[in-house]
């Protein structure tokens, strides 16, 4: 994976495969979707595969994504979505931060579990944790399907109010 942030500039990118500026179906709201590129999950009948895969996508400076969000006034928030954000958790995280600093929300799907990226010695994954709203969390499992669900594509994905899990100490979901 190539170098996803350059010190000298202060400058952050991100690797993305894609871009949709006003999504109905990734969140709540209209939302400005940013698909990364890369997962480790790989999971089978995945609605992204072409982002599973490490090279391919386009850099892209995270300054000018807040800059395209502020652009439009009718956007809720952003989602990111992949891959997996985790896997380029520092620049999605300052993304995130500064979508917040904007009054908007930011939701994030990942493969892992909300426990274990609580759990992980991960500064950077912690930090894109805290600037998040919604999380969508776990693998998608073919065998699980269910295209009735809001926001997730099989059941084992919960759909976590974290800054209510947060203020609780323990796992809060949203309401289907």
């Amino acid at each position: 994976m190539e170098v996803l942030n350059d010190k000298k500039a202060n400058v952050e990118f991100l690797t993305i495969g894609g871009i949709e500026p006003e999504s109905i179906v990734d969140g709540p709201g209209f939302r400005y979707t940013v698909f990364v590129q890369g997962c480790e999950f790989r999971c089978p009948g995945c609605h992204n595969p072409r982002l599973q895969g490490f090279a391919g996508g386009r850099r892209m400076a995270v300054t000018e994504i807040t800059a395209a969000v502020k652009g439009n006034p009718l956007l809720a928030g952003i989602t990111l979505s992949g891959g997996d954000p985790f896997t380029q958790a520092g620049p999605c995280a300052a993304l995130a931060e500064q979508v917040r600093a904007l009054g908007l929300s930011v939701m994030i799907y990942t493969g892992y579990l909300w426990e274990n990226l609580l759990a992980a010695d991960r500064p950077e994954w912690r930090r894109l944790i805290e600037a998040a709203d919604i999380l969508v969390d776990g693998p998608f499992i073919q065998a699980q399907k269910n295209i009735d669900l809001r926001f997730r594509g099989s059941a084992n994905q919960r759909l976590i109010d974290v800054p209510r899990s947060f203020a609780a100490g323990r796992t809060i979901l949203l309401p289907d």
